[in-house]
């Protein structure tokens, strides 16, 4: 499998971004490809915070929620996923399938053997990661969730549509662009350090797949694995849950998110972030705060 690494001279010196990485190349199933992750934080922490990104973001997202969590004394994993990042990103648009992105994920926890995970997620980071639990049930604990869902096979309506059409034209999307676009307030800096990870085109194949492999249809990728959750969370899950939602996203907004919280067993009434767009981790400092004051931490 060809593979591109973005070199690490791109990710010097990029805002509020000073997390040394760390890297596993031996997933089984992925042996040779370089999977990054952030490791924060004390390792017999009582508690870690798995924080899932989505497209086309990276776990640069997380950079103002990580540290509200390890000065609360706990510990924090943020991997990047393959074609994000500073992971490899295999050249072939066909690499990037839905059990791609989410074998990995599965071989990665293993790997590190993460266990009293709260699972924090947005994006495809709660598409793919909202399948991870009813998998593991005994390895994750709490929840926390913003701007995604479970998409199960049904259209997703016309925002996605747009999004979808939007990104089919889009072969070497302007990322920082988009950004910049989608949450008011980021820097010029923090703009380009979400493009750091993608020098050109040929680096951004994961980009380009990810809108494709949405369950929109019944007989897609993934369908019964989304089925199977939504189930189990609204039917097995009792751990806490803490819902946040960017009030001005287009496509996973609030009617996204009522009908998620409805499908999460005890999930309360959402933290609503009136100036938050789809990625509302921009403003993930006071979410970071709510939530561990909301799950008593």
């Amino acid at each position: 499998m060809q593979a591109l690494r973005t070199d690490d001279s791109r990710f010097a010196d990029l805002p509020g971004y000073g997390f040394a990485p760390h890297y596993t190349d031996t997933l089984p199933g992925y042996e040779g490809l370089r999977v990054h992750y952030v490791d924060e934080g004390p390792r017999d922490a009582a508690t870690t915070f798995l924080c899932l990104h989505g497209q086309p973001a990276w776990s640069y997202l997380y950079r103002k929620m990580i540290p509200i969590f390890t000065e609360a004394g706990y510990r924090v994993v943020a991997p990047d996923l393959l074609g994000f990042g500073r992971s490899d990103k295999p050249v072939e648009d066909a690499v990037y399938t839905f059990h791609f992105h989410r074998n990995m994920l599965r071989a990665f926890i293993a790997a590190l053997d993460l266990q009293r995970m709260t699972l924090v997620c947005q994006d495809w980071g709660g598409i793919l990661g909202l399948t991870l639990p009813p998998d593991m049930p005994e390895r994750f604990d709490r929840l926390l969730v913003m701007n995604t869902t479970i998409p199960t096979g049904q259209p997703a309506g016309a925002g996605f549509d747009a999004w979808r059409a939007f990104n089919r034209s889009q072969h070497d999307m302007n990322i920082p662009g988009l950004f910049k676009r989608a949450q008011a307030g980021l820097s010029d800096a923090e703009a380009a350090a979400y493009g750091a990870p993608f020098p050109d085109a040929a680096y951004k194949a994961g980009v380009r797949r990810f809108p494709e492999l949405v369950m929109t249809s019944p007989d897609m990728e993934g369908v019964a694995d989304a089925k199977r959750a939504a189930a189990w969370w609204q039917t097995e899950w009792s751990g806490p849950s803490f819902m946040a939602v960017g009030m001005l996203d287009p496509v996973l907004g609030p009617d996204i998110m009522a009908d998620l919280r409805s499908a999460i067993r005890g999930c309360p009434r959402p933290l609503e972030i009136a100036d938050g767009g789809h990625f509302v981790q921009e403003r993930g400092g006071p979410i970071a705060k709510a939530a561990l004051e909301a799950f008593g931490l």
